[in-house]
């Protein structure tokens, strides 16, 4: 019975021992989104990442194997955020019409962009790696970002009626980011002082959603008859 016991308190310690090490690790990867976002890979430091998440320096070190680690880990989980392959897959399963499975898709993200994480540390931190990024992380965010860009390559190409190495695709993708990538890069303020009819908040999520997927699925069709009749 003792010994039993004994086990007991050992897996029970063991258990709390692996719960604290990942709440820490969550810790410092919201403390570090939220300097990244605000100072920039260059110009933030696993000290003030550490003070923030109040842990020690070496944290950084201990759970994520450096600041560069880090920041390739807040970039993830940033992407993961914004474009959950999970809630996509779900949006799109038993889809079948092109149209309606690059609808599902841009719900989901304009949802997210439009949501809480337009106010939060997300955006900016793929904002600015949008524009200013850093070479440290190549590596992982081809490991990110090269299978979503086959998955929409494939979807545009179905849409344009064209192989998917054909220069038009290619084209029709930027065409279909560009407007995700104005979402996470502009001025909202000055969008909606522009554009006063503009909605960017949650509830308008389906209805920009909605235009964004029909101007997106005209054009494509538009470009894909006209490469077709080259």
């Amino acid at each position: 019975m003792a010994r039993r016991t004994i086990g007991r308190t050992a897996s029970s310690a063991a258990i709390r021992a692996r719960e604290d090490r990942q709440t820490t690790r969550r810790h410092l990867l919201e403390a570090a989104g939220h300097v990244f976002a605000e100072k920039g890979f260059e110009g933030s430091t696993a000290k003030e990442i550490s003070e923030r998440a109040q842990t020690n320096t070496a944290a950084v070190n201990y759970y994520f194997g450096g600041i560069e680690a880090l920041y390739a880990a807040v970039l993830e989980e940033a992407r993961h955020r914004v474009f959950a392959e999970e809630a996509i897959g779900a949006a799109v399963a038993g889809k079948t019409d092109p149209r309606a499975k690059l609808g599902a898709a841009l719900g989901v993200v304009v949802e997210t962009l439009l949501g809480p994480a337009s106010s939060s540390w997300v955006l900016r931190v793929i904002g600015r790696d949008l524009v200013t990024p850093s070479p440290t992380t190549t590596a992982a965010k081809e490991r990110l970002v090269l299978p979503r860009a086959r998955i929409l390559r494939q979807l545009v190409a179905e849409l344009m009626g064209l192989d998917e190495d054909d220069p038009a695709v290619a084209y029709g993708c930027i065409t279909v980011m560009a407007p995700i990538c104005m979402m996470i890069l502009a001025d909202r303020r000055m969008m909606k002082r522009a554009l006063p009819a503009l909605g960017l908040d949650a509830a308008d999520a389906p209805a920009l959603a909605r235009h964004l997927a029909l101007y997106a699925v005209a054009g494509l069709e538009a470009a894909g008859r006209d490469a077709r009749n080259k």
